[in-house]
């Protein structure tokens, strides 16, 4: 009996297992999308593929992020073998901005109750500068758009530019907005969406929620949880590049796909408030090496602190003319220590480095600005930092000199001997031959009065006296 069992689980145990029903994975986008999001997204889509899995599900609550980002996440869902459901929750969730891209680039595009999504504008264009006042568009932009977009007076989600058609006026702006508008376009009609809404929400910056969404064809499925997402979504026919797929999602548990530490740590040190503060650790500490050559410790954390900031630079938006700025700034200020010049190089150092750490992240993205306390708060240490090393150099100038001649002329002395005609004397440990009007004793305490070269003259002295 025990071997016809054996028997059967050999011959029926591949058939049950080709039966059952691929597995489906849940990534997390929590927050700001920036290099670290990519990298996790990138890393669930291969583990997905490798698993064997038929669905990846992208549950999102993000402002937007960082268009570089944006753009990585996209291409990998476009490229994936695997279909990807990008899913806006739980309740009171957003896909602002960059995550209205990468909602349309998805496979499915589905929602929870009381979520939004839109204001899909370049967010480098909301600077408020004269030059780039709303202006009307041209006949043949505002033709095209009636064409192609429903009635706006039966949509929600109205315009937050009076006119309802005004875009940027300087030729930069303008050329970021139509690209981002025929980039999100296209991502619509690959996968049969409202393209018309969709060039709306870049243009005019206009949001939904996700009953209107569902009900203008932004959006696919509208589901409480990834339960009932996971329900609704069985039996659904998805196209995956020339294939066509149909899900079989009904009764799957979804599997949550973990960052790992590297994606973590990047997470960490992409911080632009991170990557601020590491880089002034490595400035800072390595100019300490330099002023104390020999300590080792400082100048190896310094480093790895620069180098961990300039890693972490080169995946974010960076202003190098501001990196060059704060190089400058501490510069100065640790010039004003070696060099003193009566607070002119520290005081221009914290300007440069005020003026550098404002300029140093090039982008308006939410999550993205290095904060306004940090950058304070780093310039008043340094501020003190100077007072400190300022106060130190003043002092330094009050106190006697401790060489060369002025240290010896008062110093005290003991008579050591007197060799043919000639005395000799220790003062300050050191053996001087020295000369007085009166004969001098052995071990008799005298007082320098002058210095003739090497012959110190000498007067008679009492011991205990100091200079």
């Amino acid at each position: 009996m025990r071997r016809f069992t054996i028997l059967l689980l050999a011959v029926f145990w591949p058939l049950w297992l080709a039966a059952a029903p691929a597995p489906v994975l849940l990534l997390t986008l929590n927050g700001a999308i920036g290099p670290a999001s990519a990298d996790y997204v990138h890393r669930g889509i291969e583990h997905a593929r490798a698993a064997g899995a038929q669905l990846v599900v992208l549950q999102m609550d993000t402002p937007g992020g960082l268009d570089s980002s944006m753009r990585a996440i996209i291409k990998d869902i476009l490229a994936s073998s695997v279909p990807v459901a990008a899913y806006v929750a739980p309740e009171g969730a957003r896909a602002a901005s960059a995550g209205t891209y990468i909602l349309y680039a998805s496979h499915i595009a589905a929602m929870a109750p009381a979520t939004n999504l839109g204001a899909a504008t370049p967010v480098q264009i909301g600077g408020g500068d004269e030059k780039d006042k709303p202006v009307e568009r041209s006949a043949a932009e505002k033709s095209a758009a009636e064409k192609s977009a429903p009635e706006k007076s039966s949509q929600s989600g109205n315009s937050d530019k009076p006119d309802g058609g005004a875009e940027p006026s300087s030729a930069h702006t303008r050329k970021q907005v139509n690209d981002a508008a025929a980039y999100i376009r296209g991502l619509a009609q690959m996968r049969g969406r409202n393209a018309a809404w969709a060039e709306r929400a870049v243009r005019e910056a206009v949001s939904l929620s996700s009953a209107e969404a569902l009900e203008q064809k932004v959006v696919d499925v509208v589901a409480a949880d990834v339960p009932q997402l996971l329900q609704r979504l069985d039996g659904r026919r998805v196209k995956v590049g020339s294939r066509e797929q149909v899900l079989a999602t009904g009764g799957v548990a979804a599997t949550a796909f973990e960052p790992d530490w590297r994606t973590r740590f990047l997470s960490v040190i992409t911080d632009p408030s991170i990557a601020y503060i590491l880089i002034l650790l490595g400035i800072y500490a390595i100019f300490f090496e330099f002023s104390n050559p020999g300590m080792v410790l400082p100048g190896v954390v310094g480093a790895i602190c620069v180098l961990l900031a300039l890693y972490a630079f080169q995946m974010l938006p960076v202003n190098y003319a501001g990196l060059a700025l704060i190089a400058l700034g501490v510069g100065l200020m640790a010039a004003e220590h070696f060099v003193p010049g009566f607070g002119v190089s520290g005081i221009g150092g914290i300007v440069a480095f005020v003026i550098g750490s404002v300029m140093l992240i090039d982008t308006d993205a939410p999550g993205f600005r290095i904060p306004w306390l940090l950058i304070a708060g780093a310039a008043a240490a340094s501020a003190l930092f100077l007072m400190l090393v300022f106060s130190l150099a003043v002092r330094a100038r009050a106190r006697p000199v401790v060489s060369g001649r002025e240290q010896m002329l008062g110093a005290t002395g003991e008579v050591l001997e007197n060799v043919a005609g000639e005395t000799y004397a220790r003062v300050h440990g050191e053996i001087w031959k020295v000369r007085s009007g009166i004969p001098l004793e052995r071990g008799q305490v005298v007082r320098v009065t002058g210095i003739d070269g090497l012959l110190l003259t000498v007067a008679p002295g009492q011991r205990g006296e100091t200079k």
